[in-house]
């Protein structure tokens, strides 16, 4: 609260204005209460006539055979209030200020009349007292003095921590204050998880002339993290202030009721470590936190952490509390991302209570030992205070995996944003790729959508262009590093000489969501059987080229399908052509196009093929990238398989893919009408949230009879297959089915088509 305020709402005489120049200095009212002295008390806001009633109405009751309820008053000075509170049967009083000058002057004042009430010396903001030792806490005015707008919430801040940690569970913090914004913000920030509140005002004289009306802010303590709306007890009749300071203060309480509903509906709320201060004292087995960490002055960099609390086991923990950082690279991998994953590292970590840090693009240019010291003070704080033995909180990583990584392509499209492709070695690979490509290091090429929190879109293996079974080694990489700067700083083409020497592999399917895809061609394996025996092609349409990876390795292993790949972003179009081997013919054809729209042009007649001006109807020509914008191929007939691979264009969305519109019930049933008898609509659902998952199924159901799901091992996929045929296939089938589909494969390493058969034994179908 400002100086000017204090000064007419307190009436402060003239030696206050002469010796206050900061509320928050000792020194200041060690001279002012010299000057002042015990005989002339200096009241905030309001006299006790007015603040009786709204006082003892909130104080727990003072009945014989009861212990006396404690009560604390911070920051008294030489305010008689805490001796009409002690003349009202209150005796069991503390009063505390900073000024050794008042508290010495109203001890000698008060010590005969009143021998039980205690005066002393201390620091409101670092309270020498017990834990939850008072049944209440009475403030008047002295958040606000510490509410200084040119000092900062530092002052506050440190005196609520306080408050909240000496008042017993039940208590009550009765806040006496001008209710100016930045003292409001902090105040239900501090009080939102596990407290209830209410705001009230205090009557007035009437000759009061003053603008600036006092309220009472009363928060009740709590044994529970839940989020209670705020009670407004304000009538605007009763208000004698201005009319700013009335609607300022609706409209915060308001705001912050909203936010308090978000908070009570939502799952997928970030706390911040205060509103969990009484929680994570203590440990609770099997609890799960997310925290926003850091921030506004406290730390360098921000950050996301997940703060869970182990099962209790029967072994010791090797480490009371341990800091888990994940880097930005491996943050939606399965094992971070999905709850599940994240209890399993905690029992590797041998913690009883684990902080997983999860970085992001904020910290890429720090280094490890920058974000370590970054965190250390902030993770203090989130230590578990029971059995704390002082032994310093470990710091583990997972390793990012990756040995080295250069960019080979970087550019913004106005549709997809910034797009990466980068060539990186892994510190790891699979084992049955290994084998099957014996190098000291396999490279891999990658395309990254920055703004899907840098999800890697695509995947594949690269090899040396001259040998088609040799995949490119160390040796082969260092050939073309030389250019690994200019590809740093943006190029937006490699050499035509590096690009010569480089090829991506289509033989494999790095991306395990592309095997999974796949495995479910095992549904209609009989059917895909039946066509390749007449001679016939099996039609697909896929939407969302992506790298264009998927398309090629069908296109090289399936030879009787005839392909359609829509991709509503030439710029993708383009790179999936000049960085991952992407080359159209009489079997797959590229469209840049709207891939709703293109669903619903497919028609039984030849409708949806070029009109007679040369284009085609409802879709733009990319003249830049050479791809198709006719339907030909799919325009004369049904389709046999849609496959939807479309990333949310929403980063904020809690589906990150398909984009919404593609699981809308219209959209739905238009698939369902352009697939043929037997054909199949494939779903790649990307979701941490259980709700979407159930509502994306929810909404398949109402159109298809028959649905089946495969959840991708470490990964955060889930490939969904809808039949449109009334009969289908039985479940005890399935074997045999697979066989089929293996049979179909046309691969020059049969482990690789190994992969897909593996996963069909992993589908299962949706009641």
């Amino acid at each position: 609260m400002g100086s000017k305020a204090k000064k007419s709402g307190a009436e402060a005489t003239e030696d206050l204005l002469e010796t206050l120049g900061d509320f928050t200095s000792k020194e200041n009212w060690d001279k002012f209460f010299t000057i002042r002295g015990t005989d002339d008390p200096f009241e905030w806001y309001a006299e006790w006539p007015y603040l009786r009633d709204p006082l003892l109405s909130h104080l727990p009751p003072n009945a014989d055979g009861n212990a006396a309820p404690q009560l604390l008053i911070p920051g008294c000075g030489n305010s008689r209030l805490s001796e009409h509170l002690y003349d009202a049967g209150y005796t069991a009083l503390t009063n505390i200020d900073f000024s050794k000058v008042v508290i010495s002057d109203m001890l000698r004042r008060n010590i005969r009349l009143r021998p039980h009430m205690r005066w002393r010396v201390m620091d409101m903001t670092n309270m020498q007292l017990e834990d939850e030792s008072f049944d209440a806490v009475i403030d008047k005015g002295g958040l606000d003095a510490l509410m200084e707008p040119e000092l900062g919430p530092k002052l506050g801040n440190q005196y609520l921590s306080e408050v909240k940690r000496v008042l017993k569970p039940g208590g009550k913090f009765l806040c006496l204050t001008l209710a100016e914004s930045h003292v409001l913000g902090l105040l239900v920030s501090k009080f939102r998880l596990g407290w209830k509140m209410s705001v009230d005002s205090i009557p007035m004289k009437s000759s009061n002339k003053s603008s600036l009306q006092t309220f009472i802010v009363v928060v009740e303590k709590e044994l529970s993290t839940s989020v209670h709306q705020i009670t407004s007890l304000l009538q605007n009749s009763t208000l004698h202030c201005s009319s700013k300071q009335a609607s300022g203060l609706h409209e915060a309480l308001n705001n912050e009721n909203q936010l308090r509903e978000k908070y009570t509906s939502s799952s997928d709320i970030l706390y911040s470590p205060e509103d969990l201060q009484g929680e994570l004292t203590k440990l609770s087995p099997g609890r799960r936190f997310e925290l926003t960490l850091g921030g506004q002055g406290c730390s360098v960099f921000t950050y996301h952490a997940v703060v869970l609390d182990a099962e209790e086991q029967a072994d010791p923990f090797t480490y009371h509390c341990g800091v888990f950082i994940v880097p930005k690279t491996r943050a939606r991998e399965w094992l971070f991302f999905s709850e599940e994953g994240q209890w399993m590292v905690v029992r590797s970590s041998k913690a009883a209570r684990l902080i997983m840090v999860l970085l992001d693009t904020s910290h890429i240019k720090a280094s490890m030992d920058e974000i370590q010291n970054d965190l250390s003070p902030l993770v203090k704080q989130l230590a578990p205070a029971e059995n704390d033995n002082g032994a310093q909180i470990p710091f583990m990583m997972a390793s990012e995996g990756i040995k080295e990584r250069n960019v080979v392509h970087h550019v913004s499209s106005s549709l997809t944003g910034s797009i990466v492709v980068e060539d990186v070695i892994y510190e790891n690979v699979d084992d049955e790729v290994s084998s099957i490509f014996p190098s000291r290091e396999l490279v891999f090429r990658r395309l990254v959508f920055e703004r899907a929190a840098n999800l890697v879109q695509s995947e594949a293996l690269l090899k040396d262009e001259n040998s088609p079974t040799k995949l490119v080694s160390e040796t082969g990489r260092k050939k073309t590093s030389s250019s690994s700067k200019s590809r740093k700083s943006g190029s937006q083409r490699q050499s035509s000489e590096a690009r010569k020497q480089l090829a991506v592999y289509h033989g494999y399917a790095a991306s395990s969501y592309h095997t999974g895809i796949i495995s479910g061609f095992m549904l209609i394996s009989s059917y895909m059987e039946s066509v390749t025996s007449s001679g016939k092609m099996v039609k697909a349409v896929i939407i969302g080229l992506g790298a264009g990876l998927l398309p090629m390795f069908l296109h090289g292993c399936i030879t009787f399908l005839e392909m359609e790949a829509v991709e509503l972003d030439p710029t993708v179009v383009d790179i999936a052509k000049d960085y991952f081997g992407l080359v159209e013919d009489n079997r797959l054809k590229v469209h840049v196009a709207d891939g709703i729209q293109f669903v619903r042009e497919i028609t039984s007649s030849a409708a949806g093929q070029i009109q007679e001006n040369g284009t085609d109807s409802g879709y733009m020509e990319s003249p830049s990238n050479g791809s198709s914008t006719s339907h030909a191929s799919v325009g004369a007939g049904k389709v046999d398989i849609i496959i939807v691979d479309v990333d949310s264009s929403d980063p904020s969305s809690a589906m990150a893919c398909p984009a919404p519109d593609f699981i809308d019930e219209s959209f739905l049933e238009t698939v369902k009408d352009k697939l043929s008898d037997q054909g199949l609509f494939i779903v790649n659902l990307v979701s941490r949230s259980q709700t979407i998952k159930d509502m994306v199924h929810l909404k398949m159901k109402k159109v298809f009879g028959h649905l089946f799901c495969l959840q991708l091992d470490e990964d955060v996929n889930e490939v969904h297959f809808a039949l449109k045929s009334e009969t289908c296939i039985e479940d005890s089938s399935f074997p045999e089915a697979s066989i089929k589909l293996d049979k179909l494969f046309k691969f020059k390493h049969p482990e690789i088509g190994q992969n897909i058969i593996n996963a069909t034994k992993k589908i299962r179908r949706l009641k």
